[in-house]
């Protein structure tokens, strides 16, 4: 494939040439941009603005760094390991991974599968949905569609950060979730990205929500890893960057329930970037079990008055494992509502970080808005890194935000064994309880119960 990189910030041409003579800023980060662009293949004739969003972001890739321990927003998150991997993009496909997915018997007839990034028809099941409901793939749907795709992918603030210009760079397919005007979804809708794990694998999932005035929808985004119980060999290190953009427009309701269960050795980078226009209420339930780094950056932004938001984080690590948490909720608009709760247990040397920013100006008076980071430390090798922050200009408010850590109580425990309650089944116990006020919150039946007797396990 031959492309041209345009000088300008916003190029003409339709194809990138990566030896340009546009600063290249970072090598490594030069050769694995070279790995994602090589495997991309030309749009056909209706899609070339896609190869245009793609130049963009090539463009800011090219001048941006890898991040270090000294950025503030990664200060815990040390990626340097990763310039000792040698990335390339999956191949290995869909056939082999049929026996991993997971099926929620709620989204039986309303499931959206890809594998290392890459759409999947014969493991995907859409059907009996309403009129005006559309959960397909970008490439196959509609011109209609199509054209109207083009005014939100991609469109978000946030979009030349690094990872999600990384993301844009090699996006040829995307999950597209479209709910028209008025439309109530009863049927929960399964999203579900599946990486075949293969060695120095990367995967680059890209998924755009769109509910229409008035409309209402429920998610599940999952992300997992194709595990083969025959195998015998030790897990390996593959990489996913996603990124979902979720566009809540006037008084719909989105109810989004996000799964990070990848396997140990995974690296995990995702960002869930959402607009809300007056009137909305957008919930989103971020549970995370898996990968050996793991990063998800949580936006929010209000484009309208009285919005609603609710933000539930559970984090379940052990091990070595890092879980990292970033949110900021950017509350413009008057009269605004804004709760979250974030949940950590952190087992061995397990190390949990988040940092919650929500920002209230002058203009967004009357704004309701609460923040709580609450962990669990099940080991004395464990460690948390919490910093909740309010940065508030307005003066009619009310605002609270807060963070404890703590272990497990002696006198709790022998309470629980006084009435008959082994050492091990009371620990357990409690840790359910502690983690169970987030997973309740989850609206699908299924994902609750597999989440409880993962959590027993």
């Amino acid at each position: 494939m031959s492309i041209l990189v345009s000088p300008s910030p916003v190029p003409n041409s339709h194809s990138i040439d990566l030896a340009s003579t546009v600063l290249d800023r970072d090598a490594y980060l030069i050769d694995l941009l070279n790995q994602i662009v090589g495997g991309v293949e030309t749009p056909r004739d209706r899609l070339s603005w896609l190869q245009e969003l793609r130049e963009r972001a090539v463009l800011w890739v090219r001048q941006s760094v890898l991040p270090t321990t000294r950025d503030e927003e990664w200060r815990f998150a040390d990626l340097s390991f990763l310039r000792k991997i040698q990335f390339h993009v999956g191949t290995k496909g869909s056939a082999s991974v049929g026996s991993s997915l997971r099926s929620l018997p709620e989204a039986a007839t309303s499931r959206l599968v890809f594998v290392d990034g890459v759409y999947s028809s014969e493991l995907s099941s859409v059907s009996l949905l309403p009129d005006g409901v559309v959960v397909s793939n970008l490439a196959d749907l509609s011109a209609t569609y199509t054209q109207e795709v083009q005014k939100y992918l991609a469109q978000t603030e946030g979009a030349h950060e690094l990872f999600t210009a990384l993301n844009t760079s090699g996006m040829v397919d995307v999950a597209v979730v479209w709910v028209s005007k008025n439309v109530v979804v009863e049927t929960p809708i399964h999203l579900v990205f599946l990486a075949t794990g293969e060695q120095s694998g990367i995967s680059l999932p890209r998924c755009l929500v769109v509910a229409e005035t008035g409309s209402s929808v429920t998610l599940v985004e999952e992300y997992a890893n194709h595990t083969d119980a025959e195998s015998t060999e030790e897990e390996s290190v593959y990489f996913t960057n996603a990124v979902t953009e979720i566009w809540v427009g006037e008084n719909a309701r989105v109810n989004h329930t996000r799964l990070e269960m990848e396997n140990a050795e995974a690296i995990h980078i995702g960002k869930t970037a959402v607009s809300q226009a007056r009137y909305s209420w957008y919930s989103c339930h971020a549970v995370t079990f898996g990968g050996k780094l793991s990063r998800h950056n949580l936006e929010i932004l209000q484009t309208g008055e009285q919005t609603e938001t609710v933000l539930n984080g559970l984090t379940i690590i052990g091990g070595q494992q890092l879980a990292d948490t970033h949110s900021a909720i950017a509350l413009n608009y008057p009269h605004g509502t804004s709760k979250q709760l974030h949940k950590c247990i952190l087992s061995d040397r397990a190390h949990g970080v988040f940092n919650g920013k929500i920002f209230v100006p002058k203009p967004a008076q009357l704004t309701d808005a609460a923040q709580l980071n609450q962990n669990l430390l099940l080991s004395s090798k464990a460690r948390i890194d919490t910093k909740p922050q309010l940065e508030i200009t307005a003066d009619n408010v009310k605002c609270a935000h807060g963070a404890t850590v703590s272990q497990l109580e002696d006198d709790e425990i022998f309470y629980l064994q006084s009435r008959g309650i082994d050492a091990n089944d009371a620990r357990n116990l409690l840790v359910n309880a502690f983690a169970t006020e987030a997973i309740n919150q989850i609206p699908v039946p299924s994902v609750r119960q597999s989440l409880m007797q993962k959590v027993s396990g």
